[in-house]
């Protein structure tokens, strides 16, 4: 595990610092508004050379319409999703074969699968325990550079709600 992993045992995503005076906020490919992500994650993810990085903060664009998924504050420089290793979630939050949590390698597609299989879903718990046991990596694994808990929590209510509405079909 990093020693810099900020994985709170109860889970959530969490914005760790503000902008630097002078940095853009906005993603310049849709103008919303970015999460600061750490070098460490963007080293970790790009299938690039890192001497392409430069010595300014970068920023994650959690839009899922968008292609731009890091860019630095100055707005100098945007990378896509081809340029890392790994698919993006936030990109693709109806994928179910894109991982939701990538230090335990949960997709939306698997937590489907329990909850089918048993009614319920223990992921929540198992990445928890995982947590706990300082087996997580968020900051470098997860390309938002943080604890993936807040995405898995609602990837686990839009199934349960999926799964119940087909229960309720299949029962009229």
């Amino acid at each position: 595990m990093a020693e810099n992993c900020e994985c709170p045992p109860e889970g959530g995503t969490t914005t760790r610092e503000p902008a630097t005076a002078g940095s853009s906020l906005a993603c310049p490919a849709c103008a919303q508004s970015g999460k600061t992500i750490d070098t460490l994650t963007l080293k970790a993810m790009l299938v690039h050379s890192l001497t392409e990085l430069r010595e300014v903060d970068y920023r994650f664009c959690r839009t899922s319409e968008c292609s731009v998924v890091y860019y630095s504050a100055d707005g100098e420089q945007q990378f896509l999703e081809r340029d890392l290793r790994e698919t993006v979630h936030n990109k693709h939050p109806d994928d179910d074969g894109v991982f939701v949590c990538y230090c335990f390698r949960h997709t939306p597609q698997s937590i489907k699968r329990e909850l089918a299989e048993t009614g319920r879903s223990t992921v929540v718990a198992s990445i928890t325990a995982g947590i706990q046991a300082g087996q997580c990596a968020c900051d470098i694994r997860n390309p938002q550079g943080d604890c993936c808990l807040g995405n898995v929590h609602a990837v686990v209510e839009r199934a349960v709600v999926v799964d119940s509405a087909s229960l309720r079909s299949t029962a009229s």
